[in-house]
């Protein structure tokens, strides 16, 4: 099911799904100019951070999930690398510098229309709170709030991250889909 979109970004006139000669799927067609507008999904970037033998978290400042705890991700914008992506959103959010490690976790939110990435990474000073956290702290696996975690693909990247304890294990693939809840 396509996103409702309404106007052609191209000249302004309403648009109609339709599936387009040559392709296969229904999409977004405008009626006058015949510009097809593709919806893709988008790409959510972060780090999994440490600094010795504790994990960065950031409480969110802003929705969805206020106040709930995540992993410092967010959309990778254009121009930047999956790993500059990821080290900007710890930047912004937690106000910390880090060393890129290894991607290791890539998980699929099909119903959300997008893809969250996840690398390791190590603290190389100290950090703070951004503008979109309310309090950034370092926690102990132990002392993580599982319970309080904003996202399922923050978990299942930190439940990845001290499953594999500094090995290589690859890159651990997931989706999620609401059936799955």
């Amino acid at each position: 099911m396509l996103p409702p979109m309404k106007y052609c970004s191209q000249c302004g006139a309403e648009v109609t799904q339709r599936t387009p000669p040559g392709d296969n799927r229904k999409r977004w067609v405008c009626e006058r100019c015949d510009t097809v507008h593709y919806q893709n999904p988008n790409l959510v970037v972060g780090c999994v951070a440490e600094k010795d033998g504790k994990i960065l978290l950031c409480r969110r400042a802003i929705d969805p999930r206020r106040g709930y705890w995540t992993v410092p991700a967010g959309f990778m914008e254009l121009g930047e690398s999956l790993a500059e992506g990821a080290a900007r959103e710890t930047l912004e959010e937690a106000c910390a510098e880090i060393e890129i490690g290894r991607l290791f976790a890539s998980i699929d939110v099909v119903d959300s229309g997008q893809v969250h990435m996840f690398f390791t990474g190590k603290l190389t000073g100290g950090y703070g709170v951004g503008e979109e956290s309310l309090e950034t702290r370092l926690f102990a696996e132990k002392d993580i709030p599982w319970d309080d975690l904003a996202f399922r693909s923050g978990r299942f990247a930190l439940e990845r991250y001290f499953a594999d304890r500094g090995s290589n294990n690859g890159v651990h693939m997931h989706e999620l889909r609401r059936a799955r809840l």
